[in-house]
């Protein structure tokens, strides 16, 4: 088992450009990017075509094309969750794009995060448009959702990789949730 010091020094020196720490990094932080893309498969619809592995796979592709800046393997992380956001999201647009006609689903939250009904494919596209513009209107929340339901870090991990306090982001996660389901449900008042 390695210890966050270990994954925090060498994505130091992947991101100063040692091909090796990546050939090191790699066995070390493969097993949470899978277990964070199982938590996020879990919700969605039977046959879904894409699966952990590939979800990973596709993240870790990404990642390795442009290292990214990392102070902590919190932050990597959360790098990660966002690539894995940016990837179900194409994949349900491109799923989206096959049926056409689908109605926007209903979408919940829950303390752990997000439930869709009916067409989980339609609610994801929505709740990314959604979370696109909360994030215009204010980056940190939109950064809290992302990292809470695509990421799914603790509340203290949050924390770390936004460098505010677990009240702040306990705080930002319950505005954030009431506002998207405002925006979800159809109810558009401007502003946060």
């Amino acid at each position: 088992m390695s210890s966050p010091h270990d994954v925090t020094c060498l994505l130091k020196q992947w991101a100063e450009g040692a091909d090796s720490a990546l050939d090191a990094l790699t066995p070390l932080v493969y097993a949470e990017l899978r277990r964070l893309a199982a938590s996020y498969l879990r919700n969605e619809s039977p046959g879904h075509t894409l699966q952990p592995t590939a979800l990973v796979h596709e993240a870790f592709i990404r990642l390795v094309g442009n290292a990214p800046d990392c102070e902590n393997r919190s932050q990597f992380y959360g790098v990660a969750a966002h690539l894995m956001r940016q990837i179900l999201v194409d994949h349900a647009r491109g799923r989206q794009a096959v049926k056409r006609g689908g109605h926007f689903a209903h979408v919940t939250f829950d303390e752990e995060g997000i439930i869709f009904a009916r067409d989980h494919d339609a609610g994801l596209v929505a709740l990314d448009e959604a979370l696109q513009r909360l994030a215009a209107l204010d980056p940190r929340k939109g950064r809290v959702v992302e990292l809470r339901f695509f990421g799914g870090p603790s509340v203290e991990e949050s924390a770390e990789v936004l460098n505010v306090s677990e009240v702040t982001v306990r705080r930002d996660w319950l505005f954030a949730k009431t506002w998207l389901l405002r925006e979800l449900s159809g109810e558009k008042r401007h502003g946060v």
